[in-house]
């Protein structure tokens, strides 16, 4: 665990030195994200936060390959992970080309198509799926590349979609990666297996690579990730997943999560969870469509009527919408994990309690009439900051 912990402080400090010289190279290449009328920031701010976080992701590995645990483990498990970063490379490197010079949509899902092939040859793919039974159904090589392409190229394209606010889709990312590195853990825990596993091993860079970007990005934002840096995330944190279907057996996964009994919700988490945590966002992918449709729109029409929008609307904060939105991250992924490792009365109640804590805090917290005095107060300073009257509730 020590080690895991040293991987995530590498990740995250490299990140957060690597932002100063991303943003740089932003300002001179012209990646500024410029104002929009659907846009929540005011002034234009630089792209290219992809390129620290690739780098923190880097400099994790090989840290990680130097450490005396880390570095004992079997080799597979370095060779996967560096599989990942290579294809997650690839998708930067076009997430980098977008930002600067706005690629085709087309151009760009080449690009993650190619990412996705890196995966495939590398033999980090879908072996089998399991059905309603909990049975195991083997896959054929084109059945399981097929599979791989859909699950990665939809949480690539989910995650650029969240990402509308400053800081939302790097702490969603990274509360989902430490969601999964529980499992991953968990999982060596109970089927007595040596602790180090690819997918333990890039969900701990991947959390640190999220906290490190974060310093830089919470409102008021210095930097954006730019699609550079959502679609490394959406690809890392697929291809985890997909590392545990292929270093786990199905009956180890099923079992070793609940003990005895096997259960198909942990067998089916690896392909699940980069998807349940990204269902408030996709929820929203759908709610537009339909809007626009309704309004005899393009479904790629943009506007104002996002998730993230309406809790603005409604008298949360930026800040504050954003950590809500945190808040339902945490709840899906580790209640979903918890759930998956513990079969026990007590897990569901604190799942049950969470949920409903995080509901208050979602729809109550803007009727507080001492909350809406001191929004008001903190916009009335932003709109006059010379002004040093005091205020008084």
């Amino acid at each position: 665990m020590r080690e895991y912990v040293i991987v995530f402080l590498v990740a995250a400090a490299v990140t957060y030195l690597l932002t100063v010289v991303a943003r740089e190279i932003a300002v001179r290449t012209g990646a500024v994200a410029k104002v929009r009328d659907r846009d929540v920031h005011a002034e234009p701010v630089p792209y290219l936060g992809g390129i620290a976080m690739l780098g923190g992701l880097f400099a994790a590995f090989l840290v990680a390959r130097e450490l005396p645990f880390l570095s004992a483990s079997q080799s597979f498990v370095f060779d996967d992970a560096l599989s990942v970063l290579v294809a997650g490379a690839l998708v930067c490197a076009v997430g980098v080309l977008d930002d600067i010079f706005d690629l085709d949509a087309l151009t760009k899902f080449g690009g993650q198509v190619l990412a996705v092939g890196v995966l495939v040859y590398s033999g980090i793919q879908f072996r089998y799926f399991f059905q309603s039974d909990g049975s195991q159904l083997a896959l054929d090589a084109t059945q399981g590349a097929l599979l791989t392409a859909v699950i990665v190229l939809a949480t690539v394209n989910a995650v650029n979609f969240i990402d509308g606010l400053d800081g939302l889709a790097a702490g969603v990312i990274g509360i989902s990666a430490l969601a999964f590195f529980l499992f991953c853990y968990r999982l060596t825990v109970i089927n007595e297996v040596q602790r180090a596993t690819t997918g333990a091993l890039l969900s701990a860079a991947l959390a640190g690579v999220c906290a490190g970007f974060l310093i830089h990005n919470f409102h008021p934002a210095r930097l954006f990730m730019g699609d550079s840096g959502s679609m490394l995330l959406g690809l890392v944190l697929s291809a985890t997943g997909l590392t545990v279907t292929t270093q786990f057996a199905a009956i180890d996964i099923a079992e070793g999560a609940n003990g005895a009994r096997a259960s198909l919700l942990p067998m089916l988490l690896p392909v699940a969870l980069p998807i349940l945590i990204l269902v408030v966002p996709l929820a929203d992918l759908v709610l537009a469509v339909v809007r626009r449709t309704a309004a005899r729109r393009s479904p790629f029409a943009p506007d104002k009527q996002h998730l993230h929008h309406r809790l603005l609307e409604i008298g949360h904060s930026h800040r504050r919408a954003v950590i809500i939105m945190w808040l339902w991250a945490g709840l899906i992924a580790f209640g979903t994990v918890a759930g998956s490792l513990y079969d026990d009365v007590q897990v569901y109640i604190g799942i049950g309690v969470a949920f409903a804590i995080t509901v208050g805090l979602t729809f109550l917290v803007p009727l507080l009439p001492v909350r809406r005095k001191l929004d008001e107060l903190a916009a009335n300073r932003h709109e006059d900051p010379d002004s040093e009257a005091p205020q008084t509730l």
